[in-house]
C-alpha cells in the first residue's frame, strides 16, 4: 500500500477501507488528503474521533446514539405524543427525522429477525419495546421497517407481541414513490401500490 516502513499509514488506510462506501483506493486517497491537510482536516478529525469514542453511547430508552443516558428526542417533552416509531437502525431513525413529518418518539431494534444469521427476538430490542409500550401507555406503534422478507417477518412478530397491550399498530405505506414512473418500478412495488390505493 504505502511505501515500505509506513506501517502507521498502512494501518490507517486499512481501517478506512473497512468503512461503508470506501474501498482500498478511496481509502488511500482519503488518507493522503488527510495527511496533506493535517491542520485543517487530520488533527480536527482525530480529536472528533477521540471525543466520540469517549462520550457517545446508546440511548438507554430508544437505542439512538447520545452523549447522555437519554437522547434529545427522548427528553423532549413535546415529543411525548403517545406514538412510537419502530426502526431497524439509527440510520433509519435519522432518515425519518430528515423527513420532518414524525414528531413522536422512536425505538431502534438494532436489526431484524433472521434465521439464517441467527438473529432471534432476544438479539434485538424487542423485549424493551414491549416494556416501553406497556409502561408509557403508548397509543400507536408505527412499524417503519424495511420492505424485505426479514423486515416483514419482524413486523409480524412484533405485532403478535404487542397485540395484548391494546396499542394501535400501523406500518408505513408502500407503493409508488413521489416522482416515480410505473415503467421503472418492480412488480412487487406496483402490487403494493394497488393494494394501498385510496380515493381521490
Amino acid at each position: 500500500m504505502a511505501d515500505a516502513g509506513d506501517a502507521a499509514v498502512d494501518r490507517l488506510i486499512g481501517l478506512m477501507a473497512r468503512l461503508p462506501g470506501l474501498g482500498p483506493r478511496s481509502a488511500r486517497r482519503a488518507v493522503l488528503t488527510l495527511i496533506r491537510r493535517r491542520e485543517s482536516l487530520l488533527d480536527p478529525l482525530a480529536q472528533a474521533l477521540a471525543d466520540v469514542a469517549a462520550t457517545v453511547r446508546e440511548c438507554a430508552r430508544c437505542g439512538n446514539i447520545a452523549t447522555t443516558e437519554l437522547c434529545t428526542i427522548c427528553t423532549d417533552p413535546a415529543r411525548a405524543t403517545g406514538e412510537i416509531c419502530v426502526v431497524e437502525t439509527v440510520a433509519d431513525l435519522w432518515a425519518m427525522e430528515r423527513g420532518g413529518a414524525f414528531r413522536g418518539r422512536y425505538h431502534v431494534l438494532g436489526g431484524v429477525l433472521s434465521a439464517l444469521d441467527g438473529i432471534t427476538p432476544t438479539s434485538l430490542r424487542i423485549p424493551e419495546l414491549v416494556a416501553r409500550v406497556a409502561e408509557e401507555g403508548t397509543r400507536e406503534v408505527i412499524l417503519a421497517l424495511n420492505a424485505t422478507v426479514d423486515g416483514q417477518t419482524t413486523a409480524h412478530y412484533i405485532a403478535g407481541e404487542l397485540a395484548p397491550l391494546g396499542a394501535s399498530l400501523t406500518s408505513l405505506a408502500k407503493g409508488v414513490p413521489i416522482g416515480g414512473e410505473l415503467d421503472y418500478l418492480d412488480d412487487g412495488t406496483i402490487g403494493a401500490a394497488l393494494l394501498a390505493r385510496r380515493a381521490l
